[in-house]
């Protein structure tokens, strides 16, 4: 049986997630970025009892198809831009179309229709999001950053960051305070 999980961004999730499993003795064969695979069905008053765990540590069932699509589409790109596996080489509607088996106007237009943006807008900002947390570690270069982040140059990386933050990547990495977004609520 397969369950469908809103708001998991990274491996902390995960184990969040997968604790949460062990604790009510629900046995799983798999666990990653808004999906659960139990290894049987559950009843009811089970599901539900797990709901309830999983909301109380921010995450939230999903049951219907829409919205599980949309997290599906979320997940995706989280994973593509905080776990990148080389595919920044593939247009972001061509690995979307792969991956759910869907049309990519039908996604977009579904994703803008919950959400209230783009779906690439929505890439964008994880992507700045990414380059935040990449300045504050201070170990690599932005032209570093920008190849990591299959930025086609610096100078776009940088125009987009100043677009979307009001600061240039420099003024950015010497603040104190960093104003980072969680990933759960971009």
């Amino acid at each position: 049986m397969f369950l469908y999980v809103k708001n998991m961004v990274c491996e902390r999730c995960i184990m969040a997630v997968r604790h949460e499993l062990q604790q009510l003795g629900l046995a799983y064969r798999h666990v990653q970025l808004g999906e659960i695979e139990l290894a049987d069905t559950p009843g009811q008053d089970r599901l539900n009892v797990l709901s309830n765990a999983l909301s109380a540590i921010g995450f939230e069932l999903l049951d219907d198809k829409k919205s599980r699509t949309v997290e599906k589409i979320k997940t995706t790109i989280v994973s593509l831009i905080h776990r990148n596996n080389g595919e920044f080489n593939l247009k972001l509607s061509a690995l979307l179309e792969e991956k759910l088996g869907l049309d990519y106007a039908y996604l977009s237009t579904l994703f803008s229709s919950v959400e209230g943006i783009t779906i690439e807008k929505y890439a964008i900002l994880q992507r700045i999001e990414r380059v935040k947390e990449l300045l504050v570690y201070d170990e690599l270069s932005l032209g570093e950053i920008a190849d990591q982040l299959g930025y086609s140059s610096v100078q776009h990386l940088s125009l987009q960051f100043k677009k979307i933050t009001g600061l240039t990547a420099s003024k950015f990495r010497n603040l104190k305070e960093k104003n980072r977004i969680p990933l759960d609520k971009i």
